[in-house]
């Protein structure tokens, strides 16, 4: 996974903009597939972020119900009362995007103090006050749940929930007019380089620094919460269903319970501010360039406000109308959501590979980058390449080798029909209307 941060980090010095992946596509693949790919690229980008999005307000909405069904036993949590708090979440987050987008530099930097604060107090409780496993347990102890009958086969699937956690939900700090801001995921800062003060070297250290710097934080939160999670059987059928809930309810009582998990709830809700404000960019860009329908009215930037109103509005309006799934099945929302890890990992191998393509084959063409790889550019763009399809191959798998509607990782089937969609939209309306972004790029550059 680190090779494949470094490679974005380096292609967002390339070309810091926020049309990201399908940006660079246009810009490193061969002439002849450079309008199509970077179409591909773009839908695929486009609805990987707003699904991504979708997820936000969704956890969010449930660890409120979680938080209320422990302080009332009797309360039954329902998926329609979920699918309000969706709303009622999102809403809130479209003001604070549309109408208060100059406060959130302000805003993000506190809730890094909160941050901090919260990760230490909850790590401190579980190290001072929680039972614990023993080491031997921790790191010696496999489970099989998915009956996939080798520890190998059911670690390739399992790792998918840790690759989606890395990719989107990872804090990235950069600058922005001189301020600190948190966004998520491997690449939500090149959505953002337009709005950043030299990106050509922000973008990419933002990007390095989270992966190391939660990488550290996350290996340290996974372990200590493996430590505490002594009966793993007894915190998944929990009558919230949420482990860390279980765990924090064995070291520190309701009380406690209520304020760590108002903590998370908080931090979650600050990042889904920020995925909602990078997702709407990404969108925006894409349509700058004519490459969704409706074009105009999605890249309409509001000017007074100077910020892109109706992509925010749209995106907010993508996870409202995706949480009243939510009331029908949610299995079905679960399935929406999976699909922004398969169709984002495509986005990264196309992206990589279309660089190691020009890196290998014109290298005199390549951009220069303020924040170059150097000699080490095709052994690292190679290896986010080869991980970029390991990862994508395994998006696809079900949780379980006893395969149940329920179980089903509809992800195939959404991508596919996405997949069809986009090139649909392609022949019968993008191949006059979208160019390329490079094709813009050079045009301008011959005025």
């Amino acid at each position: 996974m680190s090779f494949v941060n470094v490679s974005l980090a380096e292609m967002a010095s390339m070309a810091p903009t926020s049309g990201g992946q399908y940006h660079w596509v246009s810009e490193f693949s061969p002439p002849r597939f450079q309008q199509y790919l970077s179409h591909l690229t773009g839908w695929m980008s486009t609805i990987s972020w707003q699904a991504g999005t979708a997820s936000g307000p969704f956890l969010v909405g449930t660890l409120i119900q979680a938080q209320i069904q422990i302080n009332n036993p009797g309360y039954a949590a329902t998926n329609w009362q979920g699918t309000l708090l969706v709303i009622a979440i999102t809403l809130v987050v479209w003001v604070s995007n549309v109408f208060c987008s100059r406060a959130m530099p302000i805003f993000q930097n506190l809730m890094l103090i909160v941050h901090v604060g919260g990760f230490l107090a909850i790590m401190i409780v579980w190290w001072a006050l929680a039972p614990h496993n023993s080491a031997e347990t921790v790191f010696t102890t496999f489970t099989d749940g998915g009956g996939w009958q080798t520890i190998g086969v059911s670690m390739m699937v399992g790792q998918i929930s840790s690759i989606y956690a890395l990719i989107c939900k990872r804090l990235l700090y950069f600058q922005n007019m001189n301020d600190a801001k948190r966004d998520k995921g491997s690449d939500a800062a090149a959505h953002m380089a337009e709005e950043i003060k030299d990106a050509g070297t922000a973008v990419p250290k933002a990007i390095i620094r989270s992966y190391l710097g939660n990488s550290l934080i996350g290996f340290i939160g996974l372990i200590t919460f493996l430590f505490v999670l002594t009966d793993l059987e007894g915190a998944l059928d929990s009558e919230t269903g949420w482990p860390h809930i279980w765990a924090l309810q064995q070291s520190v009582g309701l009380a406690g319970t209520n304020v760590l998990n108002f903590i998370l709830i908080s931090l979650i809700f600050a990042g889904t501010i920020s995925f909602n404000l990078s997702t709407s960019r990404q969108t925006w860009a894409f349509a700058r360039d004519r490459g969704l329908p409706f074009s105009n009215w999605l890249s309409y930037v509001h000017p007074k406000l100077q910020v892109p109103a109706n992509a925010v509005t749209f995106t907010s309006l993508f996870t409202i109308i995706l949480s009243f799934i939510n009331i029908g099945s949610d299995v079905a929302f679960n399935a929406i959501i999976s699909l922004n890890l398969v169709a984002l990992m495509l986005t990264y191998t196309v992206s990589i590979g279309c660089v190691l393509y020009r890196r290998i084959v014109h290298p005199e063409l390549l951009p220069k980058a303020r924040w170059s790889l150097g000699k080490w550019g095709i052994f690292v763009n190679g290896g986010g390449l080869l991980y970029s399809i390991f990862a994508f191959f395994w998006c696809f798998w079900p949780e379980s080798k006893e395969v149940t509607l329920a179980g089903f990782n509809w992800a195939v089937l959404m991508f596919i029909v996405l997949a069809m969609g986009s090139t649909l939209d392609y022949w019968f309306r993008a191949k006059k209307a979208f160019k390329g972004p490079v094709t813009i790029v050079q045009g301008f550059h011959l005025e």
